[in-house]
C-alpha cells in the first residue's frame, strides 16, 4: 500500500474553517503525542508555502525567540 502521508493530511483538513483549522493544531500540540507531529510539519509547510517573505522573517523571529524560553 503506497500512502502519501503529506496528501493525507492535507486532505484531511482541507476545506476545514480557520476555527476546526485552530482546533486541530491546539488539539495536537495539548496531547503532546509524537504521533500528531508529522500533521503539524505538514500545517507548517502549507504556511511556509504561502507566506510573504516578510511572514516568513517573523516567523522565524518567532520561532528564534520562542526556542530560547524554552
Amino acid at each position: 500500500m503506497n500512502l502519501n502521508l503529506r496528501n493525507a493530511i492535507i486532505h484531511n483538513v482541507t476545506g476545514n474553517t480557520q476555527e476546526q483549522l485552530q482546533d486541530t493544531i491546539v488539539d495536537a500540540i495539548q496531547n503532546g503525542e509524537e504521533k500528531m507531529l508529522p500533521g503539524l510539519g505538514v500545517l507548517f509547510e502549507v504556511i511556509w508555502q504561502n507566506a510573504s517573505e516578510s511572514e516568513k522573517a517573523e516567523m522565524l523571529q518567532l520561532l528564534e525567540t520562542g526556542l530560547k524560553t524554552q
